[in-house]
């Protein structure tokens, strides 16, 4: 309702799933805006924000739910979004951020990210959305023949892409790596 009241004239489609959002997203070549729900199902922690932003950096992520705000305002934006919002807030409150992010602006009441931003959630950041996705099984304790499957390429293109994720990275295994990534927040929410 809040976007559609901001941009009355903007085609408007849902998705259900981390899985169908990131297909929407990939698929729309006219995509000016991505609201996102950090609890959606198939997204663990800052998974999505992360992935949707991999897919299209171009395209401003607003993130709008009921994580605590203080927390998960500053992830969100290292992991690329524009913004966060509480649920709880205001109608009116939604939609002027919404038309903040539309405008390339960052919201309003999003907080600041401190001075230093975390030296491995820019590594995560930097990672091509198929290395992320490997990562993201590594997350779920899939082995590699199984991420293979899931992205429908061979297993040696898998190992090939966690070697570079382990350099990226700077660490040394697979544990390590998610470890890290876990430690970020993209797989504990």
């Amino acid at each position: 309702m809040a976007a559609s009241n901001v941009a009355p004239d903007a085609r408007i489609v849902e998705a259900a799933t981390l899985d169908r959002a990131v297909e929407t997203a990939t698929a729309a070549s006219d995509l000016l805006l991505i609201l996102l729900d950090l609890k959606m199902p198939g997204s663990v922690g800052f998974s999505g924000v992360a992935l949707l932003h991999a897919e299209r950096p171009s395209v401003p992520i607003l993130v709008i739910s009921s994580a605590d705000a203080q927390i998960a305002a500053a992830e969100a934006r290292r992991y690329g979004a524009v913004g966060f919002i509480g649920k709880d807030q205001d109608l009116s409150v939604i939609e002027d951020a919404i038309a903040a992010a539309l405008a390339g602006e960052a919201p309003a009441v999003t907080p600041l990210m401190p001075d230093e931003v975390d030296e491995m959630a820019g590594k995560v950041a930097s990672l091509t959305p198929t290395q992320l996705r490997v990562l993201l099984g590594v997350l779920d304790g899939q082995l590699n023949k199984q991420i293979a499957w899931d992205l429908g390429v061979a297993e040696s293109t898998i190992k090939s892409h966690m070697t570079t994720v382990l350099a990226k990275l700077g660490v040394q295994n697979r544990t390590q790596a998610a470890l890290a990534a876990r430690a970020l927040g993209l797989g504990n929410h």
